[in-house]
């Protein structure tokens, strides 16, 4: 009987140390990183070989195309090109608070500009909701009103595009 509680509590223990994620799990992630950025696409950039993943919003895709009065166009790469333009070879400074695959998750700001609500009030991004919190819905809500960007025509939610992209990668 003692033994088998010994093993009982011994399972709930190692059950509970499997639970809980590290305290240190992302030490690896810098509290800051700054310098001049090159854009990979709408919503990353690389700092000195750094990806970083611009948190709390989600634009398209550099291959994704929306469409609008005009027709089909590569609004990935458009909005790849804003985002160059925002930041003009100017210091971009990146408050790291997460990792997200091989990318710093970070608010990054250039010449004291939130560079996420840059690029969701331009509507070359949108509030990425489940991550921010909210924080850009007000942005959003006026690019959308001012049919700016992507509101400009029709598009597919870059999440729901890159599900679908994956989806059919898997059924060929």
């Amino acid at each position: 009987m003692k033994e088998r509680m010994t093993m009982r509590l011994a399972t709930i223990a190692l059950l509970a140390a499997c639970a809980t994620a590290p305290a240190a799990a992302y030490d690896d992630v810098p509290d800051e990183i700054a310098g001049r950025a090159s854009v990979i696409d709408g919503d990353t950039i690389e700092i000195r070989g750094v990806r970083i993943r611009i948190g709390g919003i989600d634009a398209p895709e550099s291959d994704q195309t929306c469409s609008r009065a005009e027709g089909v166009y590569l609004c990935g790469n458009l909005s790849a090109a804003h985002l160059d333009r925002l930041l003009a070879g100017r210091t971009v400074v990146c408050r790291g608070h997460d990792r997200s695959y091989d990318r710093i998750v970070a608010a990054c700001t250039v010449a004291g500009v939130d560079v996420g609500s840059a690029q969701v009030s331009a509507g070359w991004a949108l509030d990425y909701v489940r991550y921010s919190k909210g924080r850009y819905a007000a942005a959003e809500a006026e690019a959308r009103r001012a049919k700016a960007g992507i509101w400009q025509g029709e598009f597919v939610e870059p999440e729901a595009w890159r599900r679908a992209r994956k989806s059919e990668r898997r059924s060929r």
